[in-house]
């Protein structure tokens, strides 16, 4: 077994450190900050925190690793490997150095496609048919390392970014669980990206769940599942966030008329119109309310069909 240091910080990274504590020796984990969560912004330490110390492994919690200072834990940890999910910091070279069989990062994408912190929703957003996972060693560029190996997944035409979020983690863990003896012996070794094929997956900000109703229905509904769970897709009513929790789209030419934005009724359930379609509401939530079905909400809120709601 390899004494392996694990950087993560949401669920996503969760099954992987599990994988790691079965397999390896962690003997640290970093991780991010605790951080105010919830209505009552108590603090809440990250996932990956909670399952380590269920576990007895040290946990070290830097607000950055870009001094040489900070590094100084993993310094007297010695670990052979680092292994990196979704931890949230751009690793600098004293610590991709630091280990002597390197960083190994896993990385949520077939890259060189969806290099950066989003790729789970970019895939999403951009009608991807696959994506998958690829372990690859971290250099100092935004996910630009050589990789080792991928597994693709095909993403299905309903999907969220919350159930292929799930799917990766499981992949990722799997993965690693399969590959990582052979890493650390060096029989596999990782071949470099083709960076002419690089796209790049920004981080999503909230005000990237505002809506544009005069988008193609398939892009509004692919712009829905993506912001699922966070930061939710919304559009406004009445002067409150609306946010569309799930919807199913319709290109049925036999919509009734009317401009994008528009809440019209068809088949008995409200749709709002689109460019060459509309969506079929099915889970919504007002602002300030519970999360609710889109028919109980109709029966309480009959004004609403008619309405024109904003891009």
């Amino acid at each position: 077994m390899a004494k392996i240091v694990f950087m993560g910080t949401p669920d996503f990274a969760v099954p992987s450190l599990e994988t790691l504590i079965t397999s390896q020796e962690v003997i640290g984990v970093v991780t991010q900050p605790d951080r105010p969560a919830g209505r009552g912004r108590k603090q809440q330490s990250p996932p990956i925190k909670i399952v380590a110390e269920a576990h007895g492994i040290p946990v070290y919690q830097p607000k950055s690793l870009r001094n040489d200072e900070a590094v100084l834990p993993l310094r007297e940890w010695a670990p052979e490997m680092i292994v990196v999910a979704a931890f949230g910091q751009i690793l600098r070279p004293h610590v991709l150095e630091l280990p002597p069989k390197g960083c190994l990062n896993i990385h949520a994408s077939l890259l060189p496609r969806w290099r950066g912190a989003a790729p789970i929703q970019h895939a999403i957003l951009a009608g991807d048919d696959e994506t998958g996972i690829s372990l690859m060693q971290m250099d100092e560029g935004l996910d630009t390392g050589p990789v080792f190996v991928q597994e693709a997944i095909s993403i299905a035409a309903d999907e969220t970014a919350t159930k292929l979020h799930n799917r990766l983690a499981k992949l990722g863990a799997a993965l690693l669980n399969k590959h990582l003896n052979d890493i650390l012996a060096g029989r596999l070794l990782p071949s470099p990206q083709n960076d002419n094929l690089a796209t790049y997956a920004p981080m999503i900000k909230k005000e990237a769940g505002t809506i544009d109703w005069h988008q193609p229905v398939g892009q509004v509904d692919r712009h829905i599942r993506a912001m699922t769970p966070w930061p939710s897709a919304f559009t406004t009513w009445s002067g409150k966030m609306l946010k569309i929790l799930a919807a199913e789209p319709i290109k049925d030419t036999h919509l009734p008329s009317g401009l994008p934005g528009q809440v019209v009724l068809y088949e008995g359930a409200a749709v709002i119109l689109a460019e060459k379609g509309g969506l079929r509401l099915k889970r919504i939530q007002l602002s300030g309310k519970r999360a609710m079905e889109a028919d109980d909400f109709l029966h309480g809120q009959p004004d609403f069909l008619g309405v024109h709601l904003p891009s």
